[in-house]
């Protein structure tokens, strides 16, 4: 007959004790290595002229870092953006870096593709590879080509596929966005621009694009 072991024994409840504190650490060590994302909704979002604008884009930080996202983003050599960093080039896709370890194929970065009105904003899809843009184009496997100062940001010379749109495309988009005040009133510029990029996705509907 099989010997039944005393667990009651000193020894074998001190054995099992730390047994069971090894557990639970791999445990907690398992869930601390997951970084806890930063909470984002449609309310995340407002207008793009209330962030603040470097070279054309906007940049805000939704944990309250913004000199710190600033900084890097005024960087003529490029840096590492913090938590929370936001980046807007039009108004219906942004960009928001989440904590380290979130993604390190995006470099932790997180895309949105938003729809918009005077209402406010509504995230229409979010990730990462499968977040395609209004243009037809596939916001990772454009920034993914930004040489790594640059932290996944495509800018002019970053190295990332140029985009379709002109600039006074993006500057009629930026001032008509609905969700600022004032951005009813499109001037007649403002308005051949947006009519040529209509016409062009028309004719283009598949054309490359980025954030």
């Amino acid at each position: 007959m099989a010997r039944i072991p005393d667990f009651r024994s000193p020894r074998r409840v001190t054995a099992l004790a730390a047994a069971l504190m090894i557990a639970a650490l791999a445990v907690t060590v398992r869930a601390a290595a997951t970084p806890a994302a930063i909470p984002i909704d449609d309310k995340s979002f407002g207008c793009i002229s209330s962030l603040t604008p470097v070279r054309g884009f906007f940049v805000g930080n939704l944990l309250g870092q913004l000199s710190a996202t600033l900084k890097v983003a005024r960087s003529t050599t490029g840096g590492v953006y913090p938590p929370g960093s936001v980046v807007q080039l039009v108004p219906t896709e942004v960009m928001v870096k989440q904590r380290p370890g979130f993604n390190a194929a995006t470099r932790d970065w997180e895309f949105f593709e938003l729809d918009v009105a005077k209402s406010g904003s509504k995230i229409g899809k979010r990730g990462f590879a499968e977040v395609v843009n209004r243009f037809g184009g596939n916001c990772f496997a454009c920034h993914i080509k930004a040489r790594s100062e640059w932290d996944f940001v495509c800018e002019t010379g970053h190295g990332c596929d140029p985009i379709p749109l002109t600039e006074p495309m993006i500057r009629a988009l930026q001032r008509t966005d609905p969700r600022c005040k004032g951005s009813e009133h499109v001037s007649e510029a403002d308005a051949a621009a947006l009519k040529q990029l209509g016409e062009m996705m028309q004719k283009k509907p598949t054309a490359p694009g980025a954030t």
